[in-house]
């Protein structure tokens, strides 16, 4: 047995005491914004290479990885989304933004 499923089986530790089990039923929510959906490009730390970034898009974790995988087959690019950041490969900006207004969206293209 791995020592993830081990700890994810864990009922009693002498640490913290009893553990109660995490729901699973809970859907993690992105945070609640102005209702503006801000679209930049981003290139520190990422070895110079530009990166779209799509911030303030509410709803839960899946909702948001249709959305990415919608706007990553639209660009022809791969991409990402963490901590509720979308991230598509490449100065992507101007499609990005095209396809979110016709989804209904409030944008700006944020950045320099």
């Amino acid at each position: 047995m791995s020592l993830r499923a081990q700890l994810s089986q864990l009922v009693y530790s002498t640490e913290q005491g009893r553990i109660e089990p995490e729901d699973e039923d809970e859907e993690k929510r992105a945070p609640e914004g102005d209702g503006i959906i801000r679209i930049r490009l981003e290139t520190k730390g990422r070895k110079g290479k530009g990166v779209t970034t799509i911030h303030g898009l509410e709803g839960s974790e899946v909702e948001l990885k249709a959305i990415a995988k919608e706007l990553k087959k639209r660009c022809s690019v791969g991409g990402s989304l963490k901590d509720f950041v979308i991230e598509i490969q490449g100065d992507q900006r101007t499609q990005c933004k095209q396809w979110l207004e016709q989804q209904g969206y409030k944008v700006k293209l944020a950045g320099g």
